[in-house]
């Protein structure tokens, strides 16, 4: 059954991704805890997934998310509407090297940024420790471990 229903997570994943097409409908939010030691969480694009493993967004080096994971680097990821529930637990890493960078780098994101080459611009990746997903289409609920 957890085979079943992480294939279905990751295609709902891969169509929230980027910033174009289905990306816009239901929510991904990114939940990290502040310095206060208080759970904050804020809405956002995914920039790149490969499945459940690791998912990536784009930022400022300057934003509150980027100093957030300084201070705490574990997270979580929810994506979520009325048919499903996908919530990703992991570790984060704020990637700065010009490779990443260029892999992960989208036009839209230029609005705020020089390019990949922009020493503010970076990348949040959550490598995902546990999983919990629900689909409301047939009621499958799955957890576990990576």
């Amino acid at each position: 059954m957890n085979e079943k229903a992480i294939e279905r997570a990751t295609e709902i994943i891969g169509e929230k991704t980027g910033y174009i097409g289905g990306g816009m409908e239901g929510y991904t939010v990114l939940a990290l805890i502040d310095e206060n030691g208080y759970p904050t969480a804020s809405t956002l694009t995914v920039s790149k997934a490969n499945g459940i493993e690791w998912i990536t967004f784009l930022t400022g080096l300057d934003s509150n998310k980027a100093k957030r994971i300084a201070n705490c680097n574990k997270g979580s990821v929810c994506f979520a509407s009325p048919a499903y529930n996908i919530t990703l637990v992991g570790t984060l890493e704020i990637l700065t090297d010009l490779d990443s960078k260029k892999e992960m780098w989208q036009e839209p994101i230029g609005m705020m940024f020089d390019g990949p080459e922009d020493p503010n611009f970076c990348v949040i990746r959550l490598r995902t420790e546990r999983y919990n997903i629900l689909l409301a289409d047939d009621g499958t609920e799955a957890t576990g471990t990576l």
